[in-house]
């Protein structure tokens, strides 16, 4: 009995090896959570990933992490993570489980997985699922009241406007066909002239890319599509989570915005 318990073992361990896109020498890297805190500020299609059990993480997440439970992750790649090349940030209660799952992603070839240990240690938010689906809720009514369409040449993406004085004043001189010069390698833009949109002092100095945003003393209403790493002040009115990549090299040209159905 002992024998066909240790055979079968073995030919499940020989299983996932034969599975397995990478050498079994593969393995992770160990962050502290103040890396990962600045990792998870890139755009940069990273993913978060907890791996406890649902009621856990039911009890309390990072905001925006995937649960994959450890347990579940056996031979195959999760369905979840089809990217080998993507950033997995993993963690789970105390640093144990994580562990565990990250080696296993590595051995299957995903090539940049981080661990950082447990949430109990996280002094970032924290979020349950009740609250999430609570914003989320939220999100969808506010993208149902201003949601938008910006169509240039063969290309149309969905946004979102904000509900500030900016964004509403927009929205009410929807729809429009704007011409929009590519400036800066990094935003299109068109200058209505000082005064166009009201001014709410809401004013950032830093955006990621899929911003609309309004920039008063020239009424410049610009998409900024790539992050050049520049600091300036505008005032955001929209985000769009579509790809704007297109716009990168694209010559000026009439983008027209509309009220979606």
């Amino acid at each position: 009995m002992t024998f066909l318990l240790a055979a079968m073992l073995l030919l499940i361990l020989t299983g996932c090896a034969g599975n397995s896109q990478a050498a079994e020498e593969n393995t992770y890297t160990q962050i502290d959570q103040e890396t990962a805190k600045q990792m998870m500020a890139a755009d940069d299609g990273h993913v978060i990933m907890d791996v406890r059990r649902q009621d856990e993480y039911d009890a309390g997440h990072i905001p925006g992490a995937i649960l994959i439970p450890n347990e579940s992750i056996g031979c195959d790649s999760p369905e979840a993570l089809p990217d080998y090349d993507q950033i997995i940030l993993i963690y789970c209660r105390s640093g144990n489980r994580s562990k565990q799952a990250a080696q296993k992603l590595a051995s299957m070839g995903y090539k940049n997985v981080y661990e950082f240990g447990g949430i109990i240690d996280w002094t970032g938010e924290i979020v349950t699922t009740e609250e999430e689906d609570a914003m989320d809720s939220v999100a969808e009514e506010e993208a149902t009241e201003m949601q938008i369409t910006i169509t240039a040449g063969e290309h149309t993406i969905t946004a979102i406007l904000y509900d500030n004085a900016a964004g509403s004043a927009f929205w009410d001189k929807l729809p429009l066909t704007l011409p929009m010069q590519n400036l800066y390698g990094r935003e299109m833009c068109h200058r209505f002239g000082a005064g166009a949109l009201p001014d709410d002092d809401a004013v950032d100095t830093g955006y990621e890319i899929g911003d609309i945003s309004y920039w008063p003393p020239r009424g410049s209403l610009v998409i900024l599509y790539k992050q050049n790493g520049e600091v300036f002040e505008q005032q955001p009115i929209g985000h769009t989570d579509d790809d704007v990549s297109f716009f990168d090299g694209m010559p000026d040209t009439d983008v027209i915005f509309e009220r979606a159905e």
